[in-house]
């Protein structure tokens, strides 16, 4: 076995750990940080619009020799500074693109591309993009995030409970603001594809976080019932159970989508290929996040709160407390299992009349067994030395069979 998957069975078996929910407040803060910084982001830079949601034209060239620089230079000059972005094709050719450009503004521009190439106007392609597509990308992107937020919630809550839909729910704003805020902070231009790849991480962020609350749900079961762990000692124990199988989803899920953001994006100059992946590799490293050091953490938080489980921590300590008295008194430490092992009524899972009525039967089965083979020495008189008297002793009815 390999030391990551020895390590995983460790974590599982709650032989080793981490103390992440003792550590929330750590956590909580490093959030609320990298959230401000977003936030910050994108209140001053704001969001660079592609030209789907803005509107304006498209320009495409033949094959040239002058590089995507220059073509991009000598676009922006003729368009009055409009910022424009310039991108070399597999043929040869360009692709210049700018923002809020009518059809009048168009004009110069693709006469003086036509003037820079050395080519007729006739062969530079102009298109016109009006904003009322994007503006309705836009809407279906928005109501389709806010349906599935709400069935996210509703299915939570049916399936665990309302805490957990919460802490879900809270750690999906906060891997969509953190992306959001890394787009506008890196200033890429958003387009379908980054709508695309907001929408999809959404589903990578809840699988891990439902992977978690799924162990967590099966751990909490009769809880109440026991002394040995208060409720967000179990939370960490499922977490470290499952923060290996996390670990190991979430980089086999970055592996590909980071070839795609660095060598297609970067070395190729695929501009969809950074929109779509830019949006999937901070998403998941989000979520990823999330899911360990928000989501669960935050559940304890609110289950804590319960009367239930404040009870239950009160009798935790108070048994825990009074193991180390007299594991002092006797002038020895007691190890802590020790104290876990305590004979405590409570520790005792309850048994069913089912249960209780088979070990009854046993009990009784036994005992006939155990009087047939040793009997007891009695006085002998003349009348029970018969060997006809005794029969039949031993049994519960005491008759003959």
């Amino acid at each position: 076995m390999s030391r990551l998957g020895s390590l995983g069975a460790r974590l599982y078996r709650g032989e080793v750990g981490y103390d992440f929910v003792a550590k929330r407040m750590i956590w909580y803060g490093l959030s609320i940080l990298i959230t401000i910084t977003a936030i910050v982001g994108l209140s001053v830079r704001g969001l660079h619009m592609g030209i789907e949601f803005s509107g304006g034209a498209v320009f495409t060239t033949p094959k040239t020799s002058i590089s995507a620089d220059d073509a991009r230079e000598k676009a922006e000059e003729s368009a009055d500074g409009h910022t424009a972005i310039a991108q070399k094709l597999g043929s040869g050719g360009l692709r210049i693109q700018i923002s809020d450009l009518d059809t009048e503004a168009a004009q110069p521009v693709q006469k003086a591309l036509a003037k820079e190439l050395g080519v007729e106007s006739s062969k530079i392609n102009t298109q016109l993009v009006g904003p009322s597509w994007g503006e309705e990308i836009a809407k279906k992107a928005w109501q389709g995030l806010a349906i599935f937020m709400l069935l996210v919630v509703i299915y939570l809550a049916i399936a665990f409970e309302w805490r957990m839909a919460l802490a879900a729910l809270i750690a999906l704003v906060h891997d969509l603001t953190i992306t959001v805020g890394v787009y506008a902070l890196v200033g890429f231009e958003v387009t379908p594809g980054t709508v695309i790849g907001l929408l999809t991480i959404l589903g990578y962020s809840l699988y891990d976080t439902v992977v978690v609350f799924d162990g967590l749900r099966e751990s909490t079961k009769d809880l109440t019932k026991q002394t040995r762990y208060t409720y967000s000692e179990i939370a960490n124990r499922s977490l470290n159970g499952t923060l290996v199988r996390s670990i190991n989803t979430t980089v086999v899920a970055l592996l590909p989508v980071a070839a795609l953001l660095f060598i297609g994006g970067g070395f190729l100059g695929a501009g969809m290929l950074n929109d779509i992946s830019l949006a999937l590799f901070v998403g998941l490293a989000a979520g990823a996040y999330s899911s360990i050091f928000i989501a669960t953490p935050l559940v304890a938080d609110l289950k804590e709160r319960d009367p239930q489980m404040k009870a239950l921590a009160t009798r935790v300590r108070a048994k825990r407390a009074a193991a180390a008295a007299r594991a002092e008194s006797s002038g020895k430490a007691a190890p802590a299992d020790d104290a876990d092992d305590d004979a405590d009524p409570e520790d005792v899972e309850p048994r069913d009349a089912a249960d209780e009525e088979a070990e009854r039967e046993e009990a009784a089965a036994a005992g006939v067994v155990g009087q047939r083979g040793t009997q007891p020495t009695r006085p002998q008189s003349s009348t029970r030395n018969q060997p006809g008297r005794n029969r039949g002793r031993g049994r519960p009815s005491g008759k003959r069979r």
